[in-house]
């Protein structure tokens, strides 16, 4: 016997949907799509008419209800209002965003919103297959929430047949200590210390770049890394070693500290990189990049006991991305000697011309 039926069920992002579905004989007879909707009275709609075309003997047929494709936008204009909507994200996901959007529009920016099909989306991935799966998966996330802020459904950037593509993650060596040493000894003096800094707590460059003096406890002999500044939005302390700390507390008095000033006046992460990248050339090691010292003390806690909970707190992720990602099998674990290479030459931070780096 024909039948209907409403079924509720959640999106990942937590949204309720309610989904019609049908039956044009019974139990014997596969269910049939006829639609979800962001509200139960949509539903109840949807269901009703459907109920009329069973009961007049007719298989119910979604394509009489569609809206002239016409009349639909096309993806190219429902992802620049999508991106124009996201307020809430930072400067750098906004950047990501564009980006995004930009790949996706020159392949499929002109078809209408609803004729995009999974399998269509499952090609595109194919052609996109050149960039680093991160690449193409942030792409295809992009793609699913312009999809969702259409309210297309069911989402084909959600689709099961839209895969990515295999990727063997090469195996991450970090750089051992007397690596680190030789780069330190040949990097100009400005960038000395904040390299020690971010050997010894892991930070990130860019929360190392936006550190500023309101930040530090200095009674703690630790600072914070501020929701605004952190990757994941989650505020943390760090504990740094004494030494370290002792060096950068000494780099202005306390009574000439703007607590909204940067401790590290004079750095700048895209310099920092090209200074640590000619310094690795030409002390001959391999190339060591700021993210590179972040697994080096990720390992290096691992190593020494740090309970994984713990590392991950003071690093800004999750235990289990600390164990998957960060807790590596390298044979150096040996500690630089933070005091001695201080005290060889105590850095003093001054603007360093770019021709220098």
């Amino acid at each position: 016997m024909p039948s209907s039926w409403i079924r509720t069920r959640s999106t990942k992002t937590g949204e309720r949907r309610y989904r019609v579905e049908f039956r044009v004989g019974g139990r014997e007879s596969r269910p049939r799509y006829a639609g979800s909707f962001a509200t139960k009275a949509e539903a109840l709609a949807r269901k009703r008419w459907v109920d009329g075309e069973l009961g007049a003997m007719r298989v119910p047929d979604l394509g009489l209800l569609d809206v002239p494709r016409a009349n639909l936008p096309s993806l190219r204009e429902v992802a620049e209002r999508w991106r124009l909507s996201r307020v809430d994200v930072s400067a750098g996901t906004a950047a990501t965003h564009r980006v995004n959007i930009g790949r996706i529009v020159r392949v499929l920016g002109d078809r209408s919103i609803d004729a995009i099909s999974a399998d269509e989306i499952a090609a595109f991935v194919v052609e996109i297959s050149a960039l680093k799966r991160e690449s193409i998966r942030k792409t295809i996330a992009t793609l699913a929430m312009v999809f969702d802020f259409a309210g297309v459904a069911p989402n084909p950037a959600r689709d099961k047949r839209v895969k990515l593509p295999a990727e063997d993650r090469p195996e991450v060596n970090p750089p051992s200590a007397p690596h680190v040493a030789s780069v330190y000894a040949l990097i100009p003096r400005a960038f000395r210390l904040p390299l020690l800094v971010l050997d010894a707590t892991g930070m990130r460059v860019g929360e190392l770049e936006s550190l500023s003096w309101g930040d530090v406890d200095e009674p703690g002999g630790r600072w914070r890394v501020s929701r605004a500044n952190a990757k994941t939005k989650n505020a943390r302390w760090i504990p740094v070693p004494d030494g370290i700390f002792e060096a950068v507390v000494e780099l202005v008095p306390r009574e000439d500290r703007d607590l909204s000033a940067p401790v590290f006046a004079d750095f700048g992460a895209d310099r920092f990189r090209t200074a640590l990248a000619r310094a690795s050339k030409a002390a001959g090691v391999p190339l060591i990049s700021p993210h590179d010292l972040r697994h080096r003390r990720a390992t290096l806690w691992h190593l020494q006991g740090v309970p994984a909970v713990e590392a991950a707190s003071w690093l800004g992720h999750s235990a289990q991305e600390h164990l998957r990602t960060y807790a590596h099998v390298t044979v150096d674990r040996t500690e630089l000697d933070y005091p001695d290479l201080l005290g060889h030459a105590r850095v003093v931070l001054s603007p360093v011309p770019p021709s220098t780096i």
